[in-house]
């Protein structure tokens, strides 16, 4: 990976096993974790109408849900053995072959339903 996530993959390792937190720390667990954060993001949104501004609250309440959803993606990464950066790559690559610019161009369609 970059060299900065490396060095903060290596504070979220240090923070863990200072805490001696590795043992709660299942695959299970961080997939659990992603979801409950993720949910917490999406409450910042829960009752916007149409197209309001984002407001510097929301946009620094939504910026530590963020945060917190990428350090739970790489521990849980890490833990498995993943390449973050490498699993992403490929997945945008497979995405490119299922949503050509030709068929996909601004249509909301998953790719089993573009003709």
């Amino acid at each position: 990976m970059s060299d900065k996530i490396d060095r903060l993959l290596d504070e979220i390792l240090k923070f863990r096993r200072d805490r001696d937190w590795e043992k709660f720390h299942t695959p299970r667990n961080l997939a659990i974790s992603i979801s409950l954060e993720a949910a917490e993001l999406l409450e910042n949104f829960q009752w916007q109408v149409g197209e309001e501004p984002i407001t510097p609250a929301i946009k620094e309440r939504a910026a530590k849900e963020i945060a917190d959803i990428f350090i739970y993606l790489l521990s849980m990464s890490h833990d498995l053995g993943i390449d973050l950066i490498e699993a992403a790559t490929k997945k945008l690559e497979e995405s490119h072959a299922r949503y050509p610019v030709e068929k996909s161009r601004g249509s909301s369609k998953k790719y089993s339903e573009l003709t």
